[in-house]
């Protein structure tokens, strides 16, 4: 399904960014894993696609850094020649209240899940309107449609996240360029995995499906957008969360 493309995929090391990683090289695509702290992750994740007969790469860019994204998207076009697909995953969280959260958090979970994704986005567009395709593919977060007590400065950048795909979406559409959102819900990830077990309890008295998501619920959507099954959907924010944002 996605034979010749080459795809980006920012924090992909582990988690929900590593699946999709796997994902998309099962469908043919070869995959760039880009990450930042996490080299021997990014490293097994690419042993794991060869692994299962896919093709894959790393790439090491801290895309809250303008200048740092702007010389991957160089490299990479120069070494592949095109970049078809990509998706905006790598995320931080720096949970706190309000009236407790430094300054400091807020700034950097602002930097990595909204400026980063306008980083990746800003130095790979003049490329992709070249080429008069692409599809990119934005996490953003339930917590960024509901809010989410605690979460301030994530709920901020997931929505941000929402405006500028819905943005880059008009823009870019004359080109033939799809811009969507994938908005998960609670998923079973390390992320979460350290939740206490009355939190999790609470946390699926909110899900309809009442259980947590799994990385692969939200890869295979993220595939889907990334093919041309998708040629006419852009602008949208496919919400996958178990009923939860209804």
């Amino acid at each position: 399904m996605l034979e010749n493309k080459v795809a980006l995929v920012t924090g992909a090391s582990s988690g929900i960014g590593r699946e999709i990683a796997r994902t998309l090289a099962k469908e043919g695509a070869f995959v760039i894993i880009n990450y930042n702290g996490s080299q021997a992750g990014a490293e097994e994740a690419k042993g794991i696609i060869e692994s299962e007969g896919g093709k894959a790469a790393v790439y090491q860019c801290n895309v809250s850094d303008f200048d740092a994204c702007e010389a991957m998207m160089k490299d990479l076009v120069k070494e592949y020649g095109h970049i078809d697909i990509l998706v905006n995953n790598a995320g931080i969280t720096r949970d706190n209240l309000i009236m407790k959260m430094k300054e400091e958090d807020f700034d950097a979970v602002l930097n990595i899940n909204l400026k980063g994704t306008f980083n990746t986005i800003r130095h790979l567009s003049r490329q992709m309107l070249k080429q008069r395709s692409g599809k990119i593919i934005n996490i953003s977060s339930v917590s960024g449609i509901l809010g989410n007590a605690g979460q301030a400065n994530y709920a901020a950048s997931k929505a941000g996240v929402i405006g500028l795909t819905k943005t880059m979406a008009r823009e870019l559409a004359s080109r033939g360029i799809t811009v969507n959102a994938v908005a998960p819900g609670f998923v079973d990830t390390k992320m979460t995995q350290v939740l206490s077990e009355d939190v999790k309890k609470a946390a699926c008295g909110q899900i309809p499906l009442g259980r947590f998501g799994k990385t692969s619920d939200i890869a295979n959507v993220v595939a889907f957008l990334a093919s041309e099954k998708a040629d006419y959907i852009t602008g949208q924010v496919i919400s996958v969360d178990g009923g939860m944002n209804m």
